[in-house]
């Protein structure tokens, strides 16, 4: 009953007009990704804003990245170390690695097909949908936290499967002006459409919307268990030049960071806490004189900023930034 009243030819000519109405007003028209026909551009975007909070992006990461990497070629033929330090401080360094190793594939010019999308390294179905309709404005939906968020409450879909989501992203698709649809929906989830306390009365959807009585039905809750570890690293420092290494954990792949160390009473400088997805951090810093490792890397203290190190690291240099 409910699908035929949603779906019907009326209804969804009604939901495409004032959902384009409410974003004609609305809509974050001057963020910089959405202002720019540069794939290359609108993919940097894309996979920083996958973690990263839509200001941090915009003022700081997303400017700054491409200043330095401005074309595929360009970071297609610079250094991994580069790419990681110049994504210091965005996390999920994965994300950097998987750029960097999809500017050497594709070298000049990104894919226009999902399929081929698909299979490049660090893309999945939202991220290579929103390359098709922001960057190439396929008539293709998109479904990210947030439009799934309103598709599942104006829907009335309670713990269904991604694919049920996504069809009915589909069927409710604006063909004639995709892009601004598939915008106008993820601003929606974004400024009225929340997780919790949406403003219902605001949202040019409640006319037909199942969910607008009791919106927390359709926002699924998943329950995160994070995990406590104990981490020891050790400043050792010569000539101006700090001890680091390249690490091999999870974490970190790939990024300088401190040696590790015997927990040593005598030595000990001090100690902060560090979250990084589902872990919870402590991190006990002690000094040495020496440090017996074949992997060490000494860094000039002057030169850290360029280095590609994590934020756990910046945390501990700046700990200790009185004995350096």
């Amino acid at each position: 009953m409910w699908s035929c009243c949603l779906y019907s030819n009326l209804n969804i000519k009604l939901f495409h007009k004032n959902l384009l109405e409410w974003y004609g007003i609305n809509g974050r028209d001057s963020l910089p990704w959405r202002n720019t026909k540069n794939i290359y551009h609108i993919y940097i975007s894309e996979i920083m804003l996958q973690q990263t909070q839509v200001s941090r992006v915009m003022a700081e990461f997303y400017p700054n990245f491409l200043a330095k990497f401005p074309t595929l070629e360009v970071l297609a033929n610079s250094p991994i170390d580069e790419v990681l330090s110049a994504w210091s401080g965005l996390g999920y360094y994965s994300r950097a690695r998987n750029i960097h190793k999809t500017a050497n594939i594709v070298q000049t010019q990104m894919p226009s097909d999902m399929e081929s999308l698909l299979k490049l390294p660090g893309i999945g179905r939202y991220t290579a949908s929103a390359i098709c309709s922001f960057g190439y404005e396929q008539n293709v939906s998109v479904v990210d936290t947030n439009i799934a968020r309103v598709i599942k409450r104006y829907c009335g879909h309670i713990e269904v499967k991604d694919d049920v989501v996504w069809s009915s992203a589909d069927t409710l698709l604006n063909h004639q002006e995709s892009r601004s649809h598939n915008l106008a929906l993820m601003d929606l989830g974004s400024m009225v459409c929340t997780p919790t306390n949406p403003e219902c009365k605001r949202c040019p959807l409640e006319f037909n919307c199942i969910g607008k009585e009791n919106p927390d039905l359709y926002t699924k809750k998943k329950k995160i268990v994070y995990e406590s570890m104990d981490l020891f690293y050790a400043i050792c420092i010569k000539d101006n030049k700090i001890a680091l290494q390249k690490s091999t954990g999870n974490m970190y792949k790939g990024m300088l960071e401190l040696p590790t160390c015997d927990p040593i009473d005598e030595n000990f400088l001090g100690s902060y806490k560090h979250s990084y997805t589902k872990y919870r951090l402590t991190i006990y810093l002690y000094k040495i004189e020496k440090v017996a490792s074949d992997t060490i890397i000494w860094a000039s203290i002057e030169d850290i900023d360029t280095l590609p190190i994590s934020t756990l690291t910046k945390k501990a240099l700046n700990k200790i930034n009185n004995i350096l």
